[in-house]
């Protein structure tokens, strides 16, 4: 019978882990979309924007611990960042950002970044003439 008994448990918990996983899967539990900054702004739950960075506008405040700069959006509309932790080493090669978070107080406050760097295998024009 105590085999029996482990049987059922482990099936029970099989059932409970699948329930949680499809559930989670349906209602989009776990992940974060994509939005404008115009909805970022409206929005009340964390969500990514991206952007390009505003060359020469980032700055480290070591009284808050913060750091922060703007990004800019394709019709030009400028967001100031804030992110709690240091800059990324990459950040200063960096061409655009996406920020994790949600907008509160004038700001958009990041939990995560992810930079995104141009791409160190581009095109390169060759001269033949030599």
């Amino acid at each position: 019978m105590t085999k029996n008994i482990r049987m059922i448990i482990a099936v029970v918990v099989v059932v409970i882990a699948a329930i949680i996983g499809l559930s989670s899967l349906f209602t989009g539990g776990g992940m974060i979309s994509y939005v404008s900054f115009n909805e970022a702004r409206a929005a009340g739950d964390n969500v990514q924007v991206m952007g390009e960075i505003s060359g020469g506008s980032s700055s480290y405040e070591s009284q808050t611990g913060t750091f922060v700069f703007y990004i800019s959006n394709d019709t030009g509309d400028m967001m100031k960042v804030i992110y709690s932790g240091t800059k990324p080493g990459n950040f200063d090669q960096a061409t655009s950002v996406v920020c994790i978070g949600r907008y509160r107080d004038d700001a958009f406050h990041a939990d995560k970044l992810l930079v995104k760097c141009p791409s160190k295998y581009q095109d390169q024009i060759v001269d033949g003439s030599a």
